[in-house]
């Protein structure tokens, strides 16, 4: 399914815009009617508002001038920008909170689309994507037509949208609301988003009105843009207390509360309806426990008391923390006044591209599973949600130009919960793929049991892995996921976990083959 830009907006004043923004405009700055709005000079339409905001290496106002001989008839800036601005001859509105301002200028343009349907946000380290797909498989088995966004790009009625984005997880602000007015022509009735650390960081959901928003978890990750950890968790924290910096909040949080972080952030929760899941006994919808329906190998029942309720469903994902999410899903959906109940059952069709995702191998093949953990506590968690018979290997790297103090646990945690470990290339980026690779392997080595193989090149290292594994063993291929390519320096390639998985099984396969029949100096 492709969705269009719409370019047929009803046209909204300069003056109009700025009151939605707070920004307080002189009588006599010119009031242009605006057409569009972007953050990008380079997408400047004519009769559009520029929004030209500050960046870690220059400032957008720099660009005014472009903007404007593309067609901008306004620009929208922080005091910084204003003088440079100004040299571009069009009308400027100036804000102390540009990002915030942003962000409701692009609601009011776009019709405030988050007060037109029930929104729900998920938020937390890991656990994002998976929360956000089970709450889409519980409202659309309620009959609502729902939308969705995040990490794996956006979907209405489960169908994918072809929609260009400004960022991974959490577009910009302009993007995003452009996106919600979009789905809701479209039919959608009810929105599903994941909400990264950056995003509330960044302002970029300011002032969306959110009827529910859940906390998975915390643990290490992105540290290379928060100081520490508590600065990451207060981001985090911040979509559940209305945090004047970020400018967002929702009406009814709902918090995982079987980890320290969840146990904190619902002490936080004063002022709004507060849900707790989690496996203590106090929480309000309790894990009760989950095991293996013995009539479909890889589906989990699971049982929870909600409010008293018992609720009993099954679940087509494994390990203790798909549980969890799960939980957290069906807390939401309750917590938006719907039935809990009815929209469990949707669950048991759930499945979400590269979340420990299995990839069926002809032949006497190792199980193979593809996995997004990039995190140690993801890793600790997949390798965890697995029972073989035989050995579990791992293959894994970790991300150029991202924290690096997490390497090395993250090669821990590898090497705790597999037998060999082979390290290898994720998204190195900038940074030199064998340094990251050290990183890594110093911390999986000398763990005890497991062996660690270095292995430069992610499609080598996953040929070594099937061709050590046997038919009792799995090899769990992680960090990539979903992703479609791997960044090397500034280039993306074509990279498809799964695909190469399949292609270097079908040329051991081949290659056995010919060995058998004799055939091997015959290519």
């Amino acid at each position: 399914m492709t969705l269009s830009h719409p370019d047929d907006h009803p046209p909204h004043t300069l003056h109009a815009l700025a009151r939605a923004a707070g920004i307080a405009v002189d009588d006599g700055l010119p009031d242009p009617a605006i057409a569009g709005l972007t953050f990008d000079s380079r997408r400047v339409r004519p009769g559009w508002l520029y929004l030209a905001m500050p960046g870690a290496r220059t400032h957008g106002a720099r660009f005014s001038a472009q903007a404007v001989d593309q067609g901008a008839v306004a620009v929208l800036t922080d005091p910084d920008g204003a003088a440079l601005a100004a040299a571009a001859g069009v009308p400027v509105l100036i804000s102390d909170r540009p990002r915030q301002a942003m962000a409701a200028v692009s609601q009011a343009f776009h019709g405030h689309p988050s007060r037109q349907v029930p929104m729900f946000a998920v938020t937390g380290t890991n656990g994002k994507t998976t929360t956000t797909f089970l709450i889409e498989a519980a409202l659309a088995e309620l009959g609502l037509v729902v939308g969705t966004v995040g990490t794996l790009g956006f979907r209405l009625d489960g169908h994918q949208l072809d929609w260009s984005t400004s960022t991974v997880t959490t577009p910009e602000a302009p993007d995003l609301q452009h996106l919600f007015a979009t789905m809701v022509e479209r039919g959608a009735q009810a929105i599903a988003m994941e909400v990264s650390s950056h995003a509330l960081a960044l302002s970029r959901v300011a002032g969306t009105e959110f009827a529910v928003a859940g906390f998975t978890m915390l643990g290490r990750d992105h540290l290379d843009f928060h100081a520490d950890m508590d600065d990451y968790f207060a981001a985090k924290a911040s979509l559940f207390t209305g945090d004047a910096l970020t400018g967002a909040g929702a009406r009814h949080a709902v918090v995982c509360i079987d980890d320290d972080w969840g146990r904190k952030l619902a002490g936080l929760v004063t002022d709004r309806p507060l849900t707790t899941v989690g496996r203590a006994r106090e929480a309000d919808v309790r894990i009760l426990g989950a095991e293996t329906d013995p009539e479909h190998p890889g589906v989990q029942r699971v049982r929870l008391d909600m409010d008293g309720q018992r609720l009993e469903f099954s679940l087509p994902l494994p390990g203790d923390y798909n549980v969890t999410n799960a939980a957290l899903a069906l807390a939401m959906v309750h917590a938006a006044g719907l039935d809990a109940v009815v929209a469990s059952r949707g669950l048991r069709h759930a499945s979400v591209p590269g979340r420990m995702q299995r990839v069926d191998l002809p032949g006497a093949a190792p199980v193979v599973i593809v996995d997004f953990a990039h995190t140690p506590q993801a890793v600790d968690e997949a390798l965890g949600a697995v029972t073989t018979p035989g050995r579990t290997l791992v293959v894994l790297g970790a991300g150029g130009d991202r924290d690096a103090e997490k390497r090395p646990l993250m090669g821990r945690a590898a090497a705790r919960g597999a037998d060999v470990v082979v390290v290898t290339d994720d998204n190195p980026r900038t940074e030199n793929p064998a340094v990251i690779r050290a990183a890594v392997a110093a911390g999986a080595t000398g763990l005890g049991r497991a062996e660690v193989v270095e292995v430069g090149g992610r499609r080598e290292a996953i040929r070594r892995a099937l061709s050590l594994a046997g038919p009792e063993d799995v090899v769990m291929v992680l960090g990539k996921g979903h992703e479609q390519g791997q960044q090397v320096g500034d280039t993306v390639i074509e990279f498809d976990d799964v695909q190469v998985v399949r292609d270097e099984w079908a040329t051991l396969v081949g290659n056995h083959a010919m060995v058998a029949n004799g055939d091997e100096g015959r290519q």
